[in-house]
């Protein structure tokens, strides 16, 4: 046996019950040479090098700029963001366990902040440009605008598009204490979100800082009432990330690479991203919160479409745990984090007070009301939601 294989230890899992074991099994430790042998890092370092050489093809040839190569940068963009975030987040869980945290712990925090790590990473971007670059007074459009309706935009998607094709796909019970616990926090978040920006039109560093309590106190919550919510949800999502080729055993030195190469990928694909929208948005001559409300929200979703209709096979109702767990980070702690760094001021109001704020608050009491009824979604209900969301499309696009 060479140095890098060892037995698998038999492992306990401990829960209400008496404790289980898994069955032991060969593993293979891998190294940081085998690391850039895997088929995950081909495809960041493919897309990488795709968006480096689309930018330098452009910048020698200015003609060859326009709506068609700023949008598949936009694509390049998401897809390097999506797949990067998915390597920190597989570094983070990995040192996680090598510091002994425990499996739960690290589900409810790193794994449920994994698939809204896009929306975080853009939201504090295009906060950041904000910063750089001042937005002047009476300016029409502003990159905290893109911010914002990025989140809307995704909050919108996932209770619309994607829970109502996961719904197509199978219709699925919902728990109770889901819609009583995480449903009401869904509503109440984007309900106070909305309520602060309202009151003056923008959302200020202190309100940010709020925000972000309310998440970590939320998160607080989980983790206390940890053993009540983790023996289906987390472990359903754990198991769909290992069957998926995520879960494999590295060394310390491979995971803190992971760790650092995706965060820095990510942070690099997010500006594209925020860049690439502007460009869109110039080309095309509409708000850059329409952007961020449709082209980045559905990319960045991508995750979250991913892990739900998997979770749908596996467990009726998990899908819908999925949604909402990301729509509870979004309006809590990614606009949070972007009001910190730049305080978020709304230029384009009438399209965020008369369109996209009501939609989405329409949207997420609608997806409450049909789990409530009955707490279950069948499939004409998700057609009802894929349909609400057609029409936003439709009123969006007449707006501008």
């Amino acid at each position: 046996m060479s140095d890098d294989e060892e037995d698998g230890p038999i492992e306990e899992i401990e829960g209400d019950s008496v404790p289980t074991t898994k069955i032991a099994k060969k593993t293979k430790v891998r190294g940081i040479l085998s690391l850039f042998m895997w088929n995950q890092v081909l495809v960041i370092a493919s897309l990488f090098l795709a968006m480096m050489g689309v930018q330098t093809i452009t910048a020698e040839d200015t003609s060859l700029s326009g709506i068609a190569v700023s949008a598949f940068l936009l694509i390049l963009a998401i897809g390097l963001l999506i797949t990067s975030a998915d390597f920190f987040v597989e570094g983070a869980k990995g040192i996680a366990r090598r510091a002994g945290i425990a499996e739960v712990i690290i589900g409810l925090t790193i794994v449920s902040l994994g698939t809204s790590l896009p929306e975080i990473l853009i939201s504090s971007q295009a906060a950041w440009e904000a910063y750089l670059n001042p937005c002047q007074v009476g300016a029409t459009d502003c990159a905290t605008d893109f911010a914002l309706g990025n989140i809307y935009g995704s909050i919108l998607v996932q209770i619309t598009l994607i829970l109502g094709i996961v719904v197509i796909i199978r219709p699925m019970k919902v728990k109770p204490a889901w819609i009583q616990r995480d449903g009401a926090m869904m509503f109440l978040a984007v309900l106070l979100l909305s309520m602060l920006i309202l009151v003056d039109g923008d959302l200020n560093r202190l309100e940010g800082g709020l925000l972000c309590l309310i998440y970590v106190l939320y998160m607080t919550y989980l983790i206390q009432h940890r053993e009540e919510i983790r023996n289906e949800e987390f472990e359903v999502i754990e198991e769909i990330r290992s069957e998926s080729g995520m879960e494999l055993n590295w060394t310390g030195a491979s995971y803190l690479v992971m760790l650092i190469a995706g965060l820095a990928l990510a942070m690099f694909a997010s500006a594209r991203v925020v860049d690439s929208a502007a460009g869109i948005a110039i080309e095309l001559g509409v708000p850059s919160a329409v952007v961020g409300t449709t082209l980045s929200a559905i990319g960045t979703s991508v995750p979250e479409l991913a892990v739900a209709i998997l979770a749908a096979r596996r467990s009726t109702g998990v899908a819908v745990g999925t949604l909402i767990g990301s729509n509870i980070t979004d309006p809590l702690l990614s606009v949070g984090i972007a009001a910190m760094v730049n305080p978020i001021e709304l230029t384009n109001q009438s399209l965020f007070n008369q369109l996209i704020m009501p939609s989405t608050l329409f949207c997420t009491a609608l997806a409450l009301v049909f789990m409530w009824t009955d707490f279950k979604f069948n499939r004409q209900e998700g057609c009802i939601l894929i349909g609400c969301y057609l029409i936003f499309l439709a009123l969006l696009y007449g707006a501008i």
